[in-house]
């Protein structure tokens, strides 16, 4: 199912002159400055009846303001091993580990508490909703397999650990390690069910399924998918004028997987495949099987990176690492299919040049969707309109580059970006009521940070 190959980057409605979104002659660190000397948020202004009514919208959580908040901060702790040529994103590890802070709910400053030292990348974080257990994906750990290097690669296996949350200090306690079932585990999601851990192998362009035991510890993996077709090309279709952005299309390189809401589906995506591939999953086995429709692919080069569900349960938003765009779909979850509805650039108008895009998130009451910009530095704002189309609104500079990865907590009230080569995590305040970002003045000084997992305790 190919999608459209349309892109729009419209704006409508009353907007702030001074927040905007940039033109082409426009200086961007002076346009930023003026954002940050004038409060630094961006407006999104009166978005009119197109956008969702409140009837439609899931209720906002409250648990959060309850206990404490807790960040927990994945980093790249050492250097990646082992890459190939077109590898450009190799951070020096100068993270610790798991890094953790509490945040104060009502300025957003955060007091660090503590680290669990690794120095294997935990790059990607889970956890389960009772905040009681997390899950790491060690992305530049190396370990020899039973069955031998991961026949995509020649490479050792990475790994995934699993700990325990001291509901009291905050800190970690390791339960157990187990193999990721292929190369650079990049990323980790639990079913609904939360018996069973799913890990995207990016070097290993596969996906393993892991069972999680009764205590909390990881089981060895009960299924192995790797990743096969033909690579898309070294130019994304969708790529700004004048981008050299090629940065998996050389082999497989699964990135993220995840379940649909029901969790009888799992969604995976391969960059250098163009595909996001859809599986059923049986929970009495934790086996794989193909959906009827086994995958969809997108723009050739574009490199689907990760893809976020609307709360709602219909839409999904997929973030396209080289092509810089947002692709929405229509998601049956009868069948597991997808419908492709609209491509959209995440980049403002007039933009020439490199960029990689890396984090997709929708706002907890589904009003709107935020894309992560790398080289561009910024965070792309969305506005949802009724049928779940994309419109875009604007954007706002991270405070710092390379942002791999936001996260919102669980009220909707903060958002941490982190800024993987600034070493910092920016902290901003998420307007609920516009979705405008406001830059709050905190950093927390984390070494290559890679993700935010929240908990509250």
């Amino acid at each position: 199912m190919q999608p459209h190959n349309h892109l729009s980057a419209e704006l409508s409605g009353t907007k702030s002159p001074m927040f905007s979104p940039m033109n082409s002659s426009t200086d961007r660190r002076a346009f930023m400055s003026l954002v940050g000397s004038a409060g630094a948020s961006l407006s999104l202004g009166n978005f009119g009846a197109s956008l969702l009514a409140d009837d439609q919208l899931p209720v906002a959580q409250s648990h959060g303001k309850q206990g404490k908040l807790y960040a927990y901060i994945g980093t790249f702790s050492s250097p990646l091993k082992d890459t190939l040529p077109t590898q450009v994103d190799l951070p020096p590890g100068n993270g610790r580990g798991i890094h953790i802070y509490e945040i104060d709910r009502e300025s957003g400053q955060g007091s660090f508490r503590g680290v669990f030292e690794l120095g294997t990348s935990p790059s990607c974080l889970a956890s389960n909703r009772a905040g009681t257990l997390m899950y790491s994906a060690n992305e530049t750990d190396r370990r020899e397999a039973p069955q031998g290097a991961d026949p995509q690669t020649g490479q050792m296996h990475g790994t995934v650990s699993a700990y325990r949350v001291d509901r009291e200090t905050g800190m970690l306690h390791e339960l157990n390690t187990v193999l990721s079932g292929g190369a650079g585990p990049t990323y980790v999601s639990l079913h609904p069910s939360e018996k069973f851990l799913f890990v995207a192998n990016y070097f290993g362009g596969s996906v393993a399924v892991l069972p999680v035991l009764a205590d909390g510890r990881l089981g060895e993996a009960t299924d192995i998918q790797v990743d096969r077709g033909e690579l898309g090309p070294t130019r994304a279709e969708h790529a700004a004028t004048g981008s050299f952005a090629f940065s998996g299309h050389d082999r497989t390189h699964a990135h993220m997987i995840a379940t649909d809401p029901t969790g009888r589906f799992v969604l995976h995506v391969d960059l250098g495949l163009d595909k996001i591939f859809v599986w059923r999953f049986d929970e009495s086995t934790g086996k794989l099987t193909p959906a009827g429709v086994p995958f969809v692919s997108l723009p050739p080069g574009d490199g689907p990176r990760h893809f976020h569900f609307h709360p709602n349960g219909k839409w999904l938003y997929s973030i396209q690492e080289e092509g810089s765009t947002l692709a929405v779909y229509d998601w049956d979850g009868r069948d597991g299919s997808l419908k492709h509805r609209q491509t959209i650039s995440t980049l403002p108008a007039g933009y020439a040049g490199s960029n990689f895009c890396s984090e997709v998130l929708v706002s907890h009451d589904g009003r709107y969707v935020y894309a992560g910009n790398r080289l561009h530095d910024s965070i792309g704002m969305f506005a949802v309109e009724q049928d779940g189309t994309l419109r875009y609104v604007g954007e706002v500079w991270t405070r710092g580059n390379y942002p791999r990865s936001f996260t919102i907590d669980p009220t909707g009230e903060w958002l941490l970006c982190c800024n993987q080569r600034a070493d910092n995590v920016a902290i901003f305040r998420v307007d609920r009521t516009t979705g405008a970002l406001e830059f709050t003045g905190h950093y927390l000084p984390v070494g290559n940070p890679s993700m935010v997992q929240f908990l509250t305790m």
